[in-house]
């Protein structure tokens, strides 16, 4: 009976052992799979090959009609949990002036330069994949049109290169989802 319960306290063990090992490999697994996915993110958020026309530009200009109050768009991109809620990524904002702000996870950084309530954002911006000290500015006027509201967003000072990748990320990470969230 000794060996019974030797064998059972054996097995027992190596059970125990199994699960902890398993466990180890699937927290790693899953830690693996968070940095893979935090790569593809941020890779995406990279520069993407400029078309030759676009190659020098450094600047950029979107007018774009939501159908919301000057003031749902202001808090929706001011607000924390509302930008995370239409951009789909985590979101810090202090939303005053010089206040900090954090987006897509990280993946874009700055402060708010200037608010006028309702009116126009601008902000210090960039994605961190840039040289530490490099920002852009990003300009967000909000005119009121009934009900509606005008977009008219200018990106100003970024490098040389980016014009592509921002001009698509704007639409694609902004304009689109906050469109979808305020409908």
């Amino acid at each position: 009976m000794s060996e019974k319960n030797n064998a059972d306290t054996l097995g027992n063990a190596t059970t125990r052992r199994q699960m902890i090992t398993g466990a180890a490999v699937a927290l790693a697994g899953l830690a693996a799979g968070s940095k893979v996915w935090g790569m593809t993110l941020q890779d995406a958020m990279k520069q993407t090959p400029s078309t030759a026309a676009n190659q020098k530009r450094t600047s950029l200009h979107h007018e774009t009609d939501f159908k919301a109050s000057p003031q749902r768009i202001y808090e929706a991109l001011l607000d924390s949990k509302q930008f995370a809620a239409f951009s789909g990524m985590p979101a810090e904002i202090d939303p005053k002036a010089g206040g900090a702000f954090t987006l897509f996870g990280g993946m874009i950084v700055g402060r708010n330069i200037e608010l006028i309530t309702n009116q126009r954002i601008v902000q210090a911006w960039r994605p961190t994949h840039w040289d530490p000290g490099v920002y852009s500015i990003a300009k967000f006027e909000l005119k009121a049109q009934g009900s509606d509201t005008l977009l008219v967003f200018d990106h100003t000072g970024f490098p040389e290169g980016e014009f592509d990748h921002l001009d698509w990320g704007w639409h694609n990470h902004y304009w689109e989802p906050l469109k979808k969230y305020i409908a």
